[in-house]
């Protein structure tokens, strides 16, 4: 199953809704700043993540942005330009 990186940015007016959405996403990525995380999802999950977070939000008041960076073989950095301080992606640790 082909995986591919995501850029998800959130602009949520209530509290308790934007907690849910961070959770929520912070289970399927990594917070790089604030209201942005870069995600690696399949087609499902990325269906299930987006199916979540409709639930979260009050479509009237609140933004999330979706943007597809491409195949997740492809290093997220290589294309990435930053002003200030690089972008350092975290180490991922398998635990059995």
């Amino acid at each position: 199953m082909s995986r591919r990186h995501y850029i998800i940015t959130y602009d949520i007016s209530d509290d308790k809704r934007r907690t849910k959405v961070f959770k929520a996403l912070k289970d399927n990525g990594d917070h790089v700043q604030y209201s942005v995380f870069f995600c690696q999802l399949s087609s499902m999950e990325l269906a299930v993540l987006r199916g979540t977070l409709q639930s979260y939000i009050n479509a009237r008041e609140d933004q999330i942005i979706l943007v597809d960076l491409g195949p997740a073989h492809n290093p997220l950095d290589a294309d990435m330009q930053c002003l200030g301080q690089p972008y350092e992606p975290p180490t991922r640790v398998t635990i059995i």
